[in-house]
């Protein structure tokens, strides 16, 4: 799909945060650091009526939810769960799907995107709070509480508030490859890639540790990804016990310290097939894997092509 112009529709009352991201990822004009230029709408029932914020606020929108029916993606924010939504909302929504464009939702808002009906016989993910009520109220959706995001083609759905970058720049990095989802997410100072299966929350309480943050550890492992790395040498770097260093990892990342590290390498691995020339043995070597065998593997698992054919498909050069 094309990803020119992105329109981010303002529901009454509208979710500031999700909103933001979405003007964060896609608004901002990054073309100085190798971003493609977006056009980027806000679209509300009326433009330039403000809408009601769930923080208190108004925020006002530059357009009609109309003029997204040509976008080549529609953002659905989160805002208040309500009984029904206006039906040019959902009309507009269905067109613009019909006419080409990608979905995405973010948090509550898959409530808009299942009053469309385009979430029937798919898989969706909202927030963990609202998921027995959605799929109360859409029976004919396959509902998960333990995902960041679900990727069905044109239609995305992204788990509650931050889970929303995840989604998002997955999208970008499904279109324009992961160099620029990564430039994207180092201006915005997030992780690069979250998996999407990642699950949305911890149940456990966390340990009490002296050491606020992994950060270290995990700058450590991608500036070294072609190097050997164990939960026992992990921990003594954190200078944590093994136990207490892999809840600490889980509650900072969502996964564990193997899984991270195998996302951290795909990562890599994408980056040298789209920007170099190198063999795919030299790529396996230069991210960590070893073996193409093992490269093949992992990417085939992560991504859902084989680096050839992805290289095939991104390749810059």
């Amino acid at each position: 799909m094309a990803l020119t112009t992105i329109a981010a529709l303002a529901t009454n009352p509208m979710a500031m945060f999700e909103m933001s991201v979405a003007c964060e990822v896609f608004g901002l004009d990054r073309t100085d650091d190798g971003v493609p230029p977006f056009t980027f709408l806000t679209c509300g029932e009326t433009a330039g009526v403000p809408v009601d914020t769930t923080s208190g606020g108004q925020f006002v929108p530059s357009h009609a939810w109309a003029d997204a029916v040509d976008a080549d993606l529609v953002v659905i924010p989160a805002g208040g769960v309500r009984d029904t939504y206006p039906e040019p909302l959902l009309e507009t929504i269905r067109e613009a799907h019909r006419r080409g464009a990608t979905v995405l939702s973010i948090c509550t808002g898959a409530f808009v995107l299942g009053e469309t009906g385009l979430l029937d016989g798919r898989s969706a993910v909202t927030h963990w709070r609202y998921a027995e009520q959605f799929a109360r109220r859409f029976p004919r959706t396959r509902v998960s509480m333990d995902v960041l995001y679900i990727d069905e083609g044109s239609i995305i759905t992204g788990a509650g508030t931050a889970a929303g970058i995840d989604a998002c720049l997955h999208l970008v990095r499904r279109e324009l490859g992961s160099a620029v989802a990564t430039r994207i997410a180092r201006r915005m100072v997030v992780p690069p890639q979250r998996d999407g299966g990642q699950r949305q929350y911890v149940e456990a309480p966390l340990p009490e540790t002296s050491c606020e943050s992994i950060q270290p550890v995990l700058n450590h492992i991608t500036e070294n990804l072609d190097e050997p790395h164990t939960v026992p040498d992990l921990a003594r770097l954190a200078m944590m016990s093994e136990r207490t260093f892999a809840r600490r990892f889980v509650a900072e990342t969502g996964t564990t310290p193997h899984r991270w590290i195998v996302q951290q390498r795909v990562l890599r691995a994408r980056e040298l097939l789209e920007q170099t020339d190198l063999p795919v043995d030299s790529v396996a070597s230069h991210s960590g894997f070893g073996s193409a065998a093992l490269l093949r593997t992992h990417f085939q698992s992560v991504v859902g092509t084989s680096p050839q054919r992805y290289r095939r498909e991104f390749s810059s050069r």
